[in-house]
């Protein structure tokens, strides 16, 4: 019996000429898995058929919209998770979920290699294999475009000698990955960092110059998570979905940024995420209100350490797991409702309410019902600026001196 291959497939020229490719470079039969995480486009049946068409033995497609937006998506934003403080980190957080369902057709179909389609400089190399060496040690890892020379002008040219079921283009000046949760482009006339984006690279939002008129809405949580927008449920991939159409059109979660990679250099990247924006600001916001101020500012330092890791491919490491056990705790209290406007490209809170706030108004007012005894401030400010005083006072001597 031949050896298979699990071979990550997108639908798209490259993965279905990888079918063959690898076919023909290794003499194995290839197996063909696609799986849904919101990213639009082409039916999972259409796309089965065509790896079908393309060569694979088998296709297996897999619908995990729900799975990832569960088990991924409110990970990332109980954590507030943003690379570098700006990147809601789109790209990283899918590549677990598609590993795991790699790994699990390799158990399947009784294959001894995964194959991938990512280049030998970007971060999705890294994510897809450490992912696999994580969840299959035994299995082992190739990439056609890194490892077997498949590049475009091979992949157009192979895909018209062997007739394969799929259109060949010249290649779009852009990079593109997108989920439910955004989405990313780069490349292009994107790698001169003084270039503007110019609207045609945009699909999730609307321009923000000329909107439509503000769109107030309430998000309600439960501990963390999402549950509904303006009183009506939602699962968290409902409420995701609509405020991607909701704050896309406002032209909110629009992402310029020049990050650094994990290979090690700096990378121009525009991101689109409506929904993902617009929820991690909500969230935010609520957790002003619920989480104690060392908590808090504590929870920054993990969220930031976190996403870091993620980013980094580290999703199923010890570290990470561990973080997820500090951040799920830290959302005991963050229940409640957040209202919030959408417009002209921005996303801003205007109310918040929670049966769990530590708000109290008669210690925050100024006016009569003031419960705060502003007595007890001139002892507090000695105290916690003794240290501080002790020692300007030895510079001061030690300089004189």
């Amino acid at each position: 019996m031949k050896d298979r291959i699990i071979l990550a497939y997108s639908g798209g020229l490259d993965t279905s000429v990888a079918i063959g490719w690898i076919a023909d470079a290794t003499g194995a039969e290839v197996v063909a898995v696609a799986v849904d995480v919101g990213q639009g486009g082409e039916d999972l049946e259409t796309v089965r058929q065509r790896a079908l068409g393309c060569g694979a033995v088998e296709a297996y497609v897999a619908d995990a919209r729900d799975e990832f937006a569960n088990e991924y998506c409110m990970p990332t934003l109980k954590a507030n998770g943003l690379y570098q403080g700006h990147y809601p980190l789109v790209s990283a957080i899918s590549r677990p979920v598609i590993v795991k369902h790699l790994v699990k057709a390799a158990r399947e179909f009784g294959a001894t290699t995964v194959a991938h389609g990512c280049t030998g400089k970007g971060n999705d190399q890294v994510r897809f294999e450490v992912g696999i060496q994580t969840l299959g040690p035994d299995l082992k890892c190739i990439a056609p475009v890194r490892d077997l020379a498949l590049t475009r002008d091979k992949a157009i040219a192979y895909a018209e000698e062997k007739h394969l079921p799929i259109i060949t283009t010249k290649k779009n000046p852009y990079s593109i990955d997108q989920n439910v949760w955004g989405r990313a482009i780069e490349t292009g006339y994107l790698e001169d960092i003084w270039n503007a984006p110019t609207k045609d690279i945009y699909d999730y939002t609307q321009s923000p110059e000329f909107p439509p008129a503000p769109d107030e809405l309430t998000i309600t949580f439960e501990q963390g998570v999402p549950t509904a927008i303006d009183g009506v449920a939602h699962t968290p991939l409902q409420i995701i979905q609509e405020l991607n159409r909701r704050a896309g059109a406002q032209g909110v979660g629009r992402i310029d940024v020049v990050e650094d990679r994990l290979v090690g250099i700096k990378s121009r990247e525009i991101y689109e995420a409506p929904g993902a924006m617009a929820l991690i600001t909500a969230h935010k916001h609520l957790e002003d209100v619920t989480i104690e101020r060392e908590h808090a500012r504590f929870k920054t330092t993990v969220g930031q350490r976190w996403s870091e890791l993620v980013y980094d491919g580290q999703w199923f490491s010890p570290l990470k797991r561990a973080l997820d056990v500090f951040i799920d705790d830290s959302q005991k209290y963050v229940s409640g409702e957040i209202r919030m406007v959408l417009h002209a490209g921005t996303a801003v809170v205007n109310g918040r309410r929670s049966d769990t706030s530590l708000y109290d108004f008669s210690l925050a007012t100024y006016d009569t019902g003031d419960t705060f005894d502003q007595s007890s401030a001139k002892g507090f400010i000695d105290i916690w600026g003794m240290a501080s005083k002790v020692a300007s006072g030895r510079d001061q001597r030690v300089a004189g001196e």
